[in-house]
């Protein structure tokens, strides 16, 4: 017969450790999910009995699905309510937890620039709402895209990525904001676009806007780049862009250089020489159309 294995002291030890543990009420527990069903969660934290979190003491966000967002294995930080249930086992808050432990995270996040994923919830006034780490944030229309938002609602039910850039704990406001990363996005973007450019190029473009210093030109595919004003051909010194070129028109430019994501364009290398010079001031640019009678028109309305 196989020799019994010999029981010792060690195989009870965290039996034993677990009897001598005394919670109260108020303290903060960790624990592991090994139970989860609709009406709440079991918690095993070596403890002789568990601890059970009911499905509303998971959160404030009254849209939490804890079939959806509790697992087993998960673990789980709460707050000791009740020291037995009537049947043995610990009652316990992820709710208060989250109202104890939150606010350090949030202050930290806000500290780091963390990036954090929400989902967002409600539309309200200026803005839109969800719930992070079981507390309500808000997000200011003004930080929710890099445009303006007509229309919050289309926003609901989606997913976005934010920092925080207020957390007060005292008057429970906590506020995010996706613009930050959102233009880091697109300058990333910008970035990778201006790297595909090639020096030399000759593309087709739209002039955006006119400044004083020259024209910014739109060469497709999100980019823009600066026609500076000495690179606008002219019979001589151009006093302003729009005496040449004029916003919505098209046009070829040259790609001279890229450099930060920022893009140089030329259109002097592809005009030809102007053989024409005069001294008058400029006429601004402008559409052509035919104005006043001619002499022919006006001897045809005589009948000569």
């Amino acid at each position: 017969m196989a020799e019994e294995k010999m029981e010792s002291m060690d195989d009870y030890k965290d039996m034993l450790e677990a009897s001598y543990r005394r919670f109260y009420p108020g303290d903060l527990v960790k624990g592991t999910v090994i139970s989860v069903d609709e009406t709440g969660a079991l918690l095993d934290f070596n403890y002789y009995a568990p601890g059970r979190i009911a499905a509303d003491e998971f959160s404030d966000d009254p849209n939490f699905q804890i079939m959806e967002e509790v697992s087993v294995g998960d673990e789980i930080t709460a707050v000791v309510v009740k020291v037995d249930d009537g049947a043995g086992n610990l009652v316990l808050s992820k709710k208060q937890a989250n109202h104890e432990t939150a606010w350090e995270k949030f202050r930290q996040w806000k500290k780091d620039q963390t990036p954090v994923t929400m989902k967002i919830t409600e539309a309200v006034k200026g803005g839109v709402t969800g719930y992070l780490e079981g507390m309500r944030a808000f997000i200011p229309a003004s930080k929710l895209s890099l445009s303006y938002v007509e229309d919050l609602s289309v926003f609901v039910g989606q997913t976005v990525q934010a920092i925080v850039i207020t957390a007060e704990e005292e008057g429970k406001k906590l506020v995010l904001s996706c613009r930050e990363l959102l233009q880091e996005e697109a300058r990333n973007q910008k970035s990778e676009k201006a790297k595909r450019l090639q020096i030399g190029a000759i593309v087709n473009g739209k002039v955006e806007s006119l400044k004083d210093y020259g024209a910014f030109v739109d060469i497709g595919e999100g980019m823009s780049g600066l026609l500076h004003i000495s690179q606008i051909p002219y019979h001589k010194k151009l006093p302003h862009p729009k005496y040449v070129l004029k916003e919505g028109q098209e046009i070829k430019v040259k790609i001279t250089k890229v450099e930060n994501g920022k893009v140089s364009l030329s259109m002097k290398d592809l005009a030809d020489p102007m053989d024409k010079e005069v001294d008058e001031a400029p006429a601004e640019y402008h559409d052509k159309t035919a104005a006043g009678t001619s002499m022919g028109d006006l001897l045809k309305k005589l009948g000569l």
